[in-house]
């Protein structure tokens, strides 16, 4: 039979997967459309009987917003979640070994995509195997996204507004909070929580590092490919708000046709809103049109600039990066994906990035990439630009604070399909850490590839367990410092280095400093 757990608002009936129990779709906010739609997150209303938890309800909207990909690609990460697309959207998924009072490590995931799409419903983060072969609960969170979730209305609508930018920040929160009221029927405890997220779900721990709404309710990290160093300045949210107003061809005054809208015009507004605001003012950095606002209140300054917030200073973190992210973004692109992108055009292209320091930017990883071509070499440079400069700054700020230690991992195992043209790219360590690679069409389900699938659920959840990234399947894994520059190279075999990518590491940040 089906476990039944008492929650705070009534019982859930969950069902059996792979040796444990799940509860899907179980909700931590009220439905946010209608008069809560750009409002902070209110209560679930509670229910009588028995609620059904055995499937998948929805999503937060999202439709039209998901970058492209090659038609060979669609389903690289498994089959896409069919659920439709709701403003009830605050629910989370949970796998339990028992629903007993073992008191087990949590670990809550944070998906991607950029606070603009994605969701918590997939294979890939099916929670079972990570929660069974380790014995931890495992939850994944779905919130507001994108314009639901981060229109800035503080300077135009009554003061119930003045959080609307950060509406979906706030989710979060109320997520953890439900998790620390609820999770021990579920076998956890609340006391041991450690939040996980990769890509936009990196940049949604970096947020929560920041917040003190967040204090308390975890307790260890782990940023995957997403560091969050810069987010959005109330002068930039307001100012997209404007433009969100002018697409749709409202007033500033029209909070309730807002609020009415129907989903599909809202959607339509992003991206032209967002083009017409233009790039932000420190491109390698600020990140999110649609997304975390730094208003003083929810979020009081940017997650990790000018130095790292001294609300979490005393969390453990683990940060990395893939060693070829952007392949997987430049994959539409039939010049990178062939490998047949010219010097020239690799010029061309660093030159939208280094501006006056093309020059030394294209022969540096000429030197340090001799044999690669000028593809594998854009691919480098963007992957170094867009992400592991982040994780580095981010790292080394952390480490300033000296209250707690920092672990640092670059993930180089390269999957062989598609003739090895993705490398190692973004994205692809999700199902590895959920250890559910067999679910996608990622990876091959080579011995090594299996291997390590274990190696990195296992490491993440000992990290949990203990603070600790302890596991006899890596060397030992010294913490990050600004002298030795530790690094576990996640590969076949895993490894140890010492600042890994160094040089270009630190000509990115002198071309940061030079503006």
């Amino acid at each position: 039979m089906s476990a039944i757990v008492e929650t705070t608002q009534g019982r859930v009936s969950g069902f059996e997967i792979e040796g444990t129990t799940a509860f899907l779709s179980l909700p931590y906010g009220a439905p946010t459309d209608g008069a809560n739609r750009f409002l902070p997150p209110q209560p679930p209303a509670s229910w009588a009987g028995v609620r059904d938890a055995t499937r998948v309800l929805g999503k937060a909207p999202q439709a039209g917003l998901r970058n492209p990909s090659r038609p060979e690609l669609d389903d690289l990460s498994g089959t896409p979640d069919p659920s439709p697309e709701t403003e009830d959207c605050l629910t989370l998924n949970l796998w339990t070994p028992a629903a007993d009072s073992a008191k087990r490590p949590v670990m809550i995931w944070f998906h991607g995509g950029a606070f603009a799409y994605g969701n918590a419903n997939g294979d890939r983060t099916r929670g079972s195997r990570l929660a069974k072969r380790n014995d931890v609960v495992v939850v994944c969170v779905n919130q507001r996204l994108n314009i639901f979730g981060h229109l800035d209305l503080s300077a135009l609508a009554s003061p119930e507004f003045a959080q609307s930018g950060n509406a979906g920040t706030l989710d979060m929160v109320a997520s953890l909070e439900w998790v620390r009221d609820n999770i021990a029927a579920f076998g956890g405890d609340p006391g041991n929580v450690t939040i996980f997220g990769e890509s936009g779900g990196g940049g949604k721990v970096s947020t929560l590092l920041a917040m003190p709404r967040a204090k308390g309710l975890f307790h260890r990290a782990i940023i995957q490919s997403g560091a969050g160093v810069r987010l959005r300045t109330p002068d930039r949210a307001h100012a997209l708000t404007e433009h969100v107003l002018k697409v749709l061809g409202l007033g500033r005054g029209d909070i309730a046709k807002l609020q009415a809208l129907p989903i599909a015009a809202l959607l339509a507004a992003v991206k032209p809103s967002e083009k017409a605001l233009g790039p932000a003012p420190s491109p390698f950095l600020d990140r999110y049109p649609f997304g975390p606002v730094v208003d003083g209140d929810v979020l009081p300054a940017h997650p990790f600039d000018p130095a790292a917030p001294d609300v979490s200073a005393d969390v453990p973190l683990i940060i990395g990066d893939m060693l070829n992210e952007t392949t997987i973004f430049m994959a539409t692109d039939d010049k990178v994906w062939f490998r047949t992108l010219t010097e020239g055009e690799l010029r061309a292209r660093v030159s939208t990035l280094a501006g006056p320091h093309t020059d030394r930017v294209i022969e540096t990883y000429r030197r340090l990439y001799p044999n690669a071509s000028p593809a594998e070499r854009l691919i480098a440079t963007t992957t170094d630009c867009n992400f592991r400069l982040r994780s580095l700054i981010l790292a080394s700020r952390r480490v300033a604070k000296g209250r707690a230690p920092v672990w640092m991992y670059s993930f180089d195992w390269q999957t062989p399909v598609h003739e090895g043209r993705l490398k190692a790219p973004h994205a692809m360590d999700v199902p590895f850490a959920f250890d559910t690679i067999d679910l996608t069409k990622l990876t091959d389900l080579s011995p090594a590839a299996r291997g390590l699938s274990a190696t990195m659920s296992g490491v993440w959840a000992a990290f949990a367990r203990h603070g600790r990234p302890v596991s006899d399947a890596i060397p030992a894994w010294p913490a990050y410092d600004l002298k030795d520059k530790a690094t576990l190279v996640l590969d076949s075999p895993c490894r140890i280095e010492h600042d890994p990518r160094g040089e270009t590491a630190r000509l990115w940040l002198e071309i940061v400093r030079a503006g």
